[in-house]
Order: C-alpha cells, then sequence, then structure tokens
C-alpha cells in the first residue's frame, strides 16, 4: 500500500527553498504539480516509511524510484533510523533490514540491488540481471563507479547520499535508465552529461527525449567551499560565475550545485519541461535527511533508487 503523504510532511516540517532560476521554472510551469518532489508513504508491516519521489519520473509510467529519508529503518545512534552505510559503523544486521524495508516499500526484489562504488569519479557503468545483488548480497567485482545505466527491467539502480546531488534518467523511448551521484567533483566535470553520452552510446538516448530530477542534496546557503574549488567552477561555468556562486570574501564561496547541474542538464539536450529540480536541502533537514556538513561526518547514508517496472 503507496499513498501521497502531505500530513506526513507537515508533521515532518521539511524546509524546502528554491534558487532565483527555481522560482522562474516553478512560475513558468506553475500549472503543473511535478516540479519538486512529494512526500510517500509506503506501509511496510506495521511500519509506516515516508520517502521523496518526483512525480514527473512517476509520470512516465515506466519506473520505480525514491530517495530515503532517516525515517522507517531500525538503526540505532547516529544512524537513526534508516542508514543505507555497511561501511560507516553501524551494525551489519540492521542495514540489511533497512534495505529489506526499502525493497518493500518499492516492491522490488531485494536481490536486484546493485550498487555503485563512489569516488567521485565520472565513471559510468552499464549493468543487468547478471550483476544484481552486486554491493548487497555478494562483491561488486568493480571498484570507482560514480553512475550505473542499464534497460533492463527489475534491476534496482542504487546510489548513495548525506549532502552530494542525486541525478536520475528515464528515457522512455528506448526503456532506459539511469542514476549518478555527482559531488562537487562530479558536477565540474560534468556528470550529468557524462551519464547521458554514455545512455545515448548504450541504448541510443536522445537527451531531448530523457526526463530529470535533480536529488535532494545541500544548498547554496549551506555549502561553503574554498578558492580552488571556486575556480575550477569559474573555468568550466564562466558564463554562470554570478548564478552559481557567491563571493563572501576571505577565498570563501558559497556553491549551489543545483543550478549547476540544471545548468549541465539543459546544455545536454534536457527540455526545461522534462526537468524537476529539488527545493529541499540535506543541511537544512538534518533530522530528516543525513547530511555530512551537519553532521561534521557522524552520519549513515542516504540512498536513491530507481528501476524500471516489468
Amino acid at each position: 500500500m503507496i499513498e501521497e503523504s502531505q500530513e506526513q510532511y507537515e508533521k515532518m516540517k521539511l524546509t524546502r527553498k528554491r534558487t532565483q532560476k527555481a522560482l522562474q521554472h516553478a512560475i513558468k510551469y506553475a500549472d503543473r504539480a511535478d516540479i519538486a518532489p512529494i512526500w510517500k508513504t509506503a506501509l511496510v508491516g506495521t511500519v509506516q516509511f515516508p520517502y521523496l519521489s518526483y512525480p514527473l519520473l512517476e509520470q512516465t509510467g515506466i519506473v520505480k524510484h525514491c530517495f530515503t529519508t532517516r525515517f522507517g529503518g531500525v538503526s540505532k545512534g547516529m544512524f537513526e533510523s534508516l542508514n543505507l552505510s555497511f561501511s560507516r559503523g553501524d551494525e551489519h544486521a540492521a542495514v540489511e533490514e533497512n534495505f529489506h524495508r526499502v525493497s518493500q516499500a518499492l516492491g522490488v526484489d531485494y536481490g536486484k540491488f546493485v550498487f555503485t562504488d563512489q569516488t567521485h569519479t565520472t565513471n559510468v557503468k552499464r549493468v543487468c540481471l547478471e550483476d544484481a545483488g552486486k554491493g548487497l548480497t555478494r562483491e561488486r567485482g568493480y571498484s570507482d563507479v560514480d553512475g550505473l545505466i542499464t534497460n533492463e527491467a527489475g534491476v534496482v539502480l542504487s546510489t548513495f547520499y548525506a549532502d552530494c546531488v542525486p541525478l536520475y534518467f528515464v528515457d522512455v523511448s528506448n526503456h532506459a535508465i539511469g542514476l549518478s551521484h555527482s559531488g562537487w567533483r562530479g558536477t565540474v566535470r560534468r556528470m550529468g552529461h557524462v551519464t547521458l553520452e554514455a545512455m545515448r552510446r548504450e541504448f541510443g538516448s536522445k537527451p531531448e527525449e530523457v526526463v530529470c530530477a535533480v536529488g535532494p542534496s545541500i544548498c547554496q546557503d549551506c555549502y561553503e567551499v574554498g578558492k580552488e574549488v571556486a575556480e575550477e567552477f569559474i573555468q568550466e561555468f564562466p558564463s554562470y560565475r554570478q548564478e552559481i556562486l557567491k563571493d563572501k570574501g576571505n577565498g570563501k564561496y558559497q556553491l549551489d550545485l543545483w543550478r549547476t547541474n540544471e545548468i549541465i542538464l539543459l546544455e545536454a539536450g534536457i527540455k526545461p519541461e522534462h526537468l524537476s529540480v529539488t527545493d529541499i536541502c540535506t543541511c537544512c533537514n538534518s533530522k530528516i535527511l543525513f547530511s555530512h556538513r551537519a553532521s561534521h561526518g557522524k552520519r549513515g547514508n542516504l540512498g536513491a533508487f530507481l528501476c524500471l517496472k516489468p
């Protein structure tokens, strides 16, 4: 049983933000209800399992997807409660149970999750049913992979977060999907474009036919970077310096990863009406979502999941 839960949203008091460009986009498409992620709730046994969902992706009719929160799991302490990392010190059995709950909430097979091995690269790997379980029920057999693509139903693409940017891709025409992790390193190297190129190469995807979402991640107000990082973005996006960076002085800047990824996807050929950009900051909502910066590294992982329906 899965249903929309505005009541859950109100209870959690999720802080939402919009950049100026995102507000303009929302105004332009004001008749649409698919601009930003919404709350959904699944009943897992007797447990309410809240997660975030993009109506724009749901409307394609060919995928199951979600972005998890801290709620609905069994982990304790700083991992409370839906930690999805095996490598940060949580109990292995608790993380396994958390994944069982994700699989039940989404209605997917526990043995068909396929994990990235995130090291802030722009490496994208095509996976298939032969890869099912890699990272969860068996060893990956690969490393340094921050993006996954597939055209096989049932394979659950899985990426993990605590401030970095999730990027979702759905190609209805070619029945193909992609899911990529993009921190500042991935963003400055245009991970969104790289993923679309991988989908074009492997599946014949055309950017103008692909539906995309930029997932919950750290907002510009919360994301301070130094001069070296800022200079990389100025060099890569010279025409957008004023939009993506706020100079605070003393070599400090506030970086807008949401707007930068929006720029990347639009320049790659995604249509504005096919793009949904988050208004949810992980750092502003650290009681609801894991945030590395807000917790000073004492945290679990959130998960983004995407799967083609049979």
